[in-house]
């Protein structure tokens, strides 16, 4: 009987499974066949030896069932700090967002495609953070942060289904100010109601079809190695990093699927807003104030959610100091500035907003008496 060790080599891309040479009872694993390794972790197993190394299938290793979230830090009182700080955000977040859904909702004079949509966008910016910001606030105050890895993929999904969904209908948003500035007259014949439902319904398979791809493409992956996940939520890159097989040409799948649909789209946009931007030199002063005032809303927002994305996923899977900062911009600071940027320059959601606020003034007032 003789003892072998399997070792999870982190490469400048891919982690690679190599055997060592197999050595005699009892003894320890040192020598490991890792190129350009930055860690080794060793698994010894027993197995019987004929004579020459043999390659170990790692669907005969047992799967990781649980990941241990490493967070932004694992000092307590950086911890504790965090944990006040994003509690904040959290219910600032979910204050503005759902505030902005209850005026638009209850303002019939904000019925129109634009306020639905921003609506839409706001109801899902509060998903979006609830998807992980309050399993983020329990994990900093928890001593020993896990996921199960059922929790891990169904967290994957949904921050993904959401995510996907805001950048579908953020073009949809760049399209229909498009058609307010270029065909003026045409405007509610264009985005009725029909259209603008069908454009979010079509936003919301866009949504489904890419998130599903990530968890499809993520649950084949073997699990064998490390389980600490270097991040305070469960997404692809840092997945990718612990599977005990070749990743490459998954990473290349993602890339695609995430940083690449990102980019185009954000292309899109950009390429959208120049032109109205452009076009609004023939408008009258007026016109154009109240026009240019809008669309500077929306590409703060575009901005704000497009680029961390394309940092993040336009990329080879690897780790950067600055990664987790990103990561806490758009996950929970986007999300709580966007309410903001939509309403400060905004005259009739400030008006429906005074006007939601005397109605609520005068219904309260009864019962205190």
């Amino acid at each position: 009987m003789m003892f072998s060790c399997l070792v999870s080599c982190r490469t400048a891309y891919n982690p690679l499974l190599v055997v060592t040479e197999v050595v005699e009872n009892g003894g320890d694993c040192v020598r490991a066949l890792c190129r350009s390794s930055d860690e080794c972790v060793f698994f010894p197993y027993q197995m019987h030896f004929t004579g020459h190394s043999q390659q170990v299938n790692p669907a005969n290793h047992s799967q990781v069932t649980a990941f241990v979230l490493l967070g932004l830090s694992q000092v307590w009182e950086l911890r504790c700090f965090f944990f006040i700080v994003f509690c904040a955000v959290y219910l600032v977040t979910v204050t503005g967002n759902l505030l902005i859904v209850a005026i638009v909702t209850s303002d019939p004079r904000l019925h129109t495609t634009m306020y639905f949509l921003l609506g839409n966008l706001s109801f899902l910016d509060f998903c979006y953070s609830s998807t992980m910001v309050p399993r983020m606030l329990v994990d900093l105050l928890s001593g020993s942060p896990s996921i199960s890895f059922d929790a891990c993929l169904t967290q994957l999904f949904f921050f993904h289904f959401i995510g996907g969904i805001k950048i579908f209908l953020l073009t949809v948003m760049a399209y229909d100010r498009y058609v307010a500035i270029s065909q003026p007259l045409r405007y509610t014949f264009i985005m009725n109601q029909t259209v603008c439902g069908l454009l979010m319904a079509a936003s919301w398979v866009g949504g489904f079809i890419h998130s599903i791809v990530q968890v499809v493409l993520t649950i084949q992956l073997p699990f064998c190695g490390p389980d600490k996940l270097d991040n305070f939520y469960c997404d692809v890159p840092q997945l990718i990093k612990l599977a005990c097989t070749d990743t490459f040409i998954l990473e290349l799948l993602m890339v695609s699927n995430n940083g690449l649909v990102t980019l185009m789209c954000f292309l899109v946009l950009l390429g959208s807003y120049t032109a109205l931007l452009v076009m609004l030199r023939s408008h009258s002063r007026e016109d154009r104030s109240k026009a240019l005032s809008t669309c500077a809303s929306h590409i703060a927002v575009v901005t704000l959610i497009f680029v961390p994305c394309i940092y993040i996923y336009a990329r080879p899977f690897r780790t950067f100091s600055m990664d987790k900062a990103v990561s806490v911009l758009y996950t929970m600071v986007t999300p709580m500035l966007n309410p903001a940027i939509y309403t400060l320059r905004n005259k009739e959601v400030i008006m429906a907003m005074k006007k939601l606020w005397r109605r609520q003034k005068d219904f309260l007032g009864p019962l205190e008496h």
